[in-house]
Order: structure tokens, then C-alpha cells, then sequence
């Protein structure tokens, strides 16, 4: 087994029969940044919710088998660099976007776009993939650099739009709204089909109870959105900005132990109530 990728909260390895091995770890990360202090059993939480996804979405994808309680082997695939983002919901970056009129996006003259409220369809609102900072980009952009064919780009947007209806049928049953969801695909190395790949869990989508939803304010999340809002009131998303103006590096904070007990706590509940297995 060698390691060949040590990721922001995941490393991979290659495997002697050639697929890899995602160590999916205890670290976590916001802002492009990994945190230095590790949230214990997130490793194992984020493990159980890909193997749950991978198994229950009925898509083609790269998963094989778990190893451990914090492992899962997966086919080795091409992927594709485009990260797949649907969003149900006016929030975060896409609402950020919208008031700063940097995005697309055409709403009928009758909605009301205040934060946190439910758009009138999902969109399709894909990013680059990259280590340092995704961007949003545009369907003209990803054909015309020759990463998709219009062809493809359809395909896995329709994918991803499907895929987003299907998650939120089950997590609307476990008392629960999916605000957005990230998917990434590949391609099989032998077939060249186009499969669902990474992971799905709390790192890949926003969460909210469906009791506690109300437009015009912030959400009570159970995925890592409770960290972006610590991170954004303790002032360091500002400073985390202001390093890529300047080209410099400023060291993440240390988070306190209620933060961390608060992020494991809604980690537990959102896994036991959607998968309905006890950890």
C-alpha cells in the first residue's frame, strides 16, 4: 500500500490490485484551509455516509468495499475536474453571489431572495477543482476548454440534478432539508463510463432540520457549515480572503472543545437519523 495523495481530511493510497484506499480521516476543513485541531470519529462518520450513499443512490459508482471502520476501496478512475454543486436553496456562496450580481442566475420577479430561501428548482452551479480555491464556472467554459463535450457536460448535470432530488426524497423522511450537495464524477479506465466518485457526507453537502427551517436567517446545520460560521464571527474568513490578495499564509485557529463536541454531535444525528443505524 503506498500513499499517494494526503488531502485537506483524506489520504489515499494505492492498493497492490491497483484501486485506492480513502483514509477518510479526522481532520477537517473550511475556507480551503485544514484545521490543525481533529473532530474525534469524523473519519468513521464520513466513511459510514459514503458506503450508506454510495449504496442507496442506485447510480453507477466507484465503491467496492469498506476496510475498518474509517476506509473505503474504491475503482480507480480519470476524474473529471469539475466539481458538480446543486443547490435547492439561496445560500452561502451562491447568495453571496447573487447580491454581489456575480452570478446567472434568473429568478421569477415574484421571489423573494432573502437568505436561506427555497429556490423555485435546483440549480446546476458547478466549480473548478482545485487545492487551493474552487471558482464557479460556466457551462461555455468547460466545453470550450475541452474538459467535457456538450454531450457529457449534459449528462452529468442531469446526473447531479437527479442525484440531488433523490438525496433530499430520503433525507426529507429522516426529518431533514438538503440545502446543496457537491458530487464528483470519473471516468471507468477500462469502460471510460462516467461514474459517481469521491464521497457524499457532511464535507459535501449543507443540512438542515426540516423543524428549524425558516427563510430570512441563518440555518442550524448539522455538516461543517457550523465551523464556516465560527470561522466567519471569530474573523478568520476574512483574513483567510485577505491571504489570497496578499500570497501569504495565516496559521488556522485552534477550535475550542465545545465547537468540536457541538460539530461530532451533528455529525451522529444527521448519520443515525438518515441511515437509521446506530453508531
Amino acid at each position: 500500500m503506498r500513499l499517494i495523495r494526503k488531502g485537506k481530511v483524506k489520504d489515499i493510497y494505492e492498493l497492490q490490485n491497483s484501486n485506492l484506499l480513502f483514509h477518510f480521516t479526522d481532520r477537517i476543513s473550511a475556507f480551503d484551509v485544514a484545521m490543525d485541531t481533529p473532530i474525534p470519529g469524523k473519519g468513521e462518520i464520513l466513511c459510514k455516509f459514503a458506503e450508506f450513499w454510495f449504496s442507496a443512490l442506485g447510480t453507477n459508482n466507484h465503491m467496492i468495499k469498506t476496510h475498518d471502520k474509517d476506509k473505503l476501496e474504491v475503482k480507480r478512475m480519470d476524474m473529471i475536474p469539475i466539481e458538480c454543486v446543486v443547490r435547492g436553496f439561496l445560500y452561502g456562496g451562491l447568495l453571496e453571489r447573487y447580491k454581489r450580481n456575480e452570478t446567472s442566475l434568473s429568478l421569477p420577479t415574484s421571489f423573494e431572495p432573502t437568505q436561506a430561501a427555497k429556490l423555485p428548482v435546483p440549480i446546476f452551479d458547478p466549480t473548478t477543482k482545485s487545492q487551493n480555491h474552487d471558482r464557479p464556472v460556466s457551462e461555455q467554459e468547460i466545453i470550450g476548454s475541452g474538459i467535457l463535450s456538450e454531450r457529457d457536460f449534459e449528462y452529468m448535470k442531469e446526473a447531479s440534478l437527479s442525484l440531488y432530488c433523490k438525496m433530499s426524497e430520503v433525507v426529507e423522511k429522516a426529518g431533514f432539508i438538503l440545502a446543496d450537495v457537491k458530487f464528483e464524477f470519473g471516468r471507468d479506465l477500462e469502460t471510460t463510463e462516467i461514474l459517481l466518485g469521491d464521497s457524499l457526507g457532511p464535507d459535501e453537502f449543507r443540512l438542515w432540520l426540516k423543524d428549524d427551517y425558516g427563510p430570512g436567517r441563518a440555518q442550524k446545520s448539522y455538516d461543517k457549515q457550523l465551523l464556516r460560521d465560527w470561522l466567519a464571527e471569530t474573523g478568520f474568513k476574512d483574513i483567510r480572503m485577505n491571504d489570497d490578495k496578499i500570497g501569504k499564509k495565516y496559521p488556522p485557529p485552534r477550535l475550542p472543545a465545545s465547537l468540536v463536541a457541538d460539530l461530532v454531535s451533528r455529525y451522529c444525528l444527521a448519520y443515525e437519523k438518515i441511515s437509521g443505524i446506530r453508531l
